[in-house]
């Protein structure tokens, strides 16, 4: 018998994300800042197109070790402009920088992302009882005071439904359908 999952896992690769990874809650730091540029990615474009992207993004940033991304040059911008593994957009290639020197000024005052991040939520995941993906928002009150946050302090590609999706990533919100598999894991 199959096993019943969120209905936007509708292929192999997104199947995998779904069941393994999606939803369940993240505390590290590292995973966090990778989860951030993803969703920022993905603006505009399909999560199945970042998941194939997803090794040539940890490739050409340093698999996200959020100093090393710090300290990346616009020489090396420009050459990861050419560089066909990753979304090619300027503005995202360049706020990935950005956002990491955000970052460490984050890590600085709450001692790390994940201090910050979970504090949004309270320190544990918001377990929602959506029955179907047409029931399931794509910002929150939260997603809104997260993104607003973000901007203040100098995060790019943060908007509202970028910070839900990054929440639901991860497990900061438990958004599995209640009749998903996973729902009860997450």
């Amino acid at each position: 018998m199959e096993r019943k999952r969120c209905s936007w896992a509708s292929d192999e690769r997104l199947a995998a994300y779904h069941d393994e990874e999606w939803g369940v809650p993240v505390h590290d730091d590292r995973t966090l800042f990778e989860f951030l540029i993803l969703e920022g990615a993905q603006a505009g474009l399909s999560w199945n197109t970042i998941l194939k992207k997803r090794e040539g993004y940890r490739k050409a940033f340093h698999d996200f070790n959020i100093r090393k991304v710090s300290r990346i040059t616009q020489k090396t911008v420009e050459r990861l402009l050419l560089n066909p593994s990753i979304v090619r957009n300027r503005l995202k290639v360049e706020s990935t920088v950005s956002n990491a020197v955000a970052a460490l000024e984050v890590i600085k005052e709450f001692e790390s992302l994940d201090n910050y991040f979970w504090g949004f939520v309270g320190g544990k995941p918001k377990k929602n009882k959506w029955k179907s993906l047409k029931d399931i928002p794509v910002s929150t009150e939260i997603s809104d005071a997260l993104s607003k946050d973000l901007k203040k302090r100098g995060f790019r590609f943060v908007g509202t439904t970028i910070c839900y999706a990054f929440m639901q990533a991860t497990g900061m919100v438990n958004d599995h359908t209640t009749d998903c598999f996973r729902y009860q894991k997450c």
